[in-house]
């Protein structure tokens, strides 16, 4: 019995696993290493000698493949475990411990594309501009020729193009690769009927509506895409897969059938930020993403902030929204939206209600617009007295967002642009109400190492005067959202200078700027550094009403995999609305 334990025990004894590759890039060195499935269980601390064979191994077609695509076709690996050939050790005769693992590998020269030939070629065909005599003949690169010219023969209309011949041949005298792949195309054919499977409660016409798959039209892998992101944009499905028959239907329709599974209908989220003037703002929601089996998705929402301000009192809201997909195009979304807020501010104190009609539509993955009809009613007071505002909007917006991730960017840019005219009734005054948010995201030297991100933030109100203007859409500078390091709300309008009576009030045009340093310390951990500066104006951006003010500091960023982690502290650095030290605590980066 104590033999037979002793026996199902794991040999954990691999005291050294080293790569010498030859020559003198330190690149190919690091491919080597990175598709090796050795060093791989060594950094997890799995280091079983029958698990360390095993992937020994492996390991040859692994670094083969990824030395292929660099361009060497003449490599010669060395595995030796304990002084012998990996490939030599029987399986059956696996040692029961393994102290050292040495790779050797010589990759021989890179070789060069010969002839680099795909033929024939859709009109408008463009291959990578790396695929060409002369350059090194990565396996991948030969790979994306071949697939970018089969994606453009689908794009229009040959939905079965595929290669017919292949010709590769490597010359090791010569560290040439001549490459010469032939195409059939096929012939032309037209989107077909669409089948669905998987579906549960979701109505199979609503699916049909939404993928908006164009029947009868000419075959376009890029719309068949598109219509596979509609389905998966609405958040009822796991899973979507849009797959061409193999047969073709005469005289020349392709159906296509729609895979989807569909997600439980509910989902619950919660959200938390500290500010140490601020206070702490939380915020939750209940989402219903199938309400009546047409992808029609109820959200709830509400929030409590500014709770322990030491500025102003606690803000309450709730919002129902209930959209409905593939209204009126199957990239329009259509929605009710409600809502209710009871606003304790610095200045003011009001409950405000707004309900609308609201429409939005997807361009592209980086384009969206919105356009909707919105009625206010807002009923409150301020030092200057009782006020009461009701208006009738008609909100438009564009975004245009081509970061590259959303909740971490790390290249790309952003520009979110709002245009609100609205007619006021009674005490309100009527105008226009517009913002612009831009952002800039770079990378220096190793991608997402050091980022530096940019943000310009400009708001204007055009036709009413200041006290004619609802209170929620002037604007303030200060806090986490505009300056950190200055209060919440600091900078906006003295209204002493205007009526006597000594009090803030926002004003009708801003101006703001951020810009931050972003490092990665650990894969996990990172460091920010940051200026943030605002200002406020009655007249005109740059008027003499109020002086600009900036905070500056530092951060700390854990990356959880969903979004970082944010801890800032900042500091005024110039004007008159505050000093000491703020602190901030969220989730996701501050712009």
């Amino acid at each position: 019995m104590i033999g037979a334990c002793l026996f199902g025990q794991p040999a954990l004894a691999l005291d050294r696993l080293d790569f010498q590759v030859q020559g003198t890039d330190a690149d190919l060195t690091k491919t080597v290493e990175g598709a090796s499935l050795m060093r791989s269980l060594q950094a997890q601390d799995q280091t079983d000698a029958r698990d360390l064979l095993a992937a020994a191994r492996a390991d040859y077609a692994r670094i083969l493949a990824a030395l292929y695509a660099k361009g060497h076709y003449s490599a010669v690996i060395r595995i030796q475990v304990d002084g012998r050939e990996a490939a030599d050790i029987p399986t059956l005769g696996a040692p029961s411990a393994i102290s050292r693992i040495l790779v050797t590998v010589d990759p021989g020269t890179a070789f060069r594309l010969g002839t680099a030939r795909v033929d024939p070629l859709a009109q408008g065909t463009e291959l990578p501009e790396a695929f060409r005599s002369g350059n090194r003949a990565d396996s991948g690169l030969i790979g994306d020729a071949v697939d970018v010219s089969i994606r453009a023969w689908r794009d229009v209309g040959y939905a079965k193009a595929a290669v017919a011949t292949e010709t590769v041949v490597a010359d090791h005298d010569t560290a040439v690769l001549d490459v010469d792949v032939g195409l059939a195309p096929g012939p032309r054919l037209r989107f077909g009927r669409l089948a669905i499977e998987g579906e549960a409660r979701m109505r199979e016409r609503r699916i049909e509506k939404i993928a908006g798959l164009p029947e009868g039209e000419v075959f376009s892998e890029t719309e068949l895409r598109r219509s596979e992101e509609r389905l998966r944009r609405t958040g009822i499905f796991s899973s979507v897969t849009l797959v061409e028959d193999e047969a073709i239907t005469a005289p020349d329709l392709l159906g296509i059938t729609a895979t989807v599974v569909e997600q439980k209908p509910r989902r619950y989220s919660f959200g938390a930020e500290i500010a140490s003037l601020d206070g702490i703002s939380l915020t939750g929601s209940w989402l219903h993403r199938n309400l009546l089996g047409g992808g029609e998705r109820l959200k709830i929402e509400g929030g409590v902030t500014n709770i322990g301000s030491g500025e102003s009192g606690v803000d309450y809201a709730v919002g129902v929204t209930l959209d409905r997909p593939a209204t009126l195009t199957p990239d329009t979304t259509a929605g009710l939206v409600f809502a209710f807020a009871h606003l304790d501010e610095i200045d003011y104190s009001a409950d405000a209600v707004e309900f609308g009609l609201a429409f939005s539509h997807i361009f592209s993955e980086q384009l969206t617009a919105r356009a909707g009809i919105t009625y206010s009613y807002q009923d409150g007071d301020d030092p200057g007295g009782n006020f009461r505002f009701r208006n009738l909007s008609l909100p438009l917006g564009l975004t245009w967002d081509r970061r590259n991730d959303p909740r971490n960017a790390t290249g790309g840019t952003y520009l979110d642009a709002t245009v609100k005219p609205f007619v006021g009734f009674g005490t309100t005054g009527s105008g226009v109400r517009a913002t612009v948010d831009g952002r800039v995201y770079r990378s220096l030297g190793e991608q997402g190492r050091f980022v530096i991100a940019i943000r310009g933030q400009a708001g204007a109100i055009v036709g009413p005067d200041l006290l004619e203007t609802p209170r929620d859409q002037l604007f303030f500078s200060g806090g986490g959202g505009t300056v950190r390091g200055q209060p919440y709300r600091s900078l906006g309008i003295p209204v002493t200078r205007m009526v006597g009576s000594e009090f803030l009030i926002g004003g009708q045009y801003f101006l703001g700027g951020s810009i931050e340093l972003r490092a990665k310390v650990t894969e996990r951990i990172g460091v920010v550094g940051f200026v943030d500066a605002g200002s406020i104006g009655l007249d005109g951006f740059l008027d003499d009403i109020s002086d600009p003010h900036a905070g500056a500091g530092l951060g700390l960023r854990y990356d959880t995999g969903f979004g970082p982690i944010r801890l800032d502290v900042a500091a005024p650095v110039s004007g008159t609305t505050g000093d000491g030290v703020q602190i901030y605590i969220g989730l996701g980066q501050a712009f």
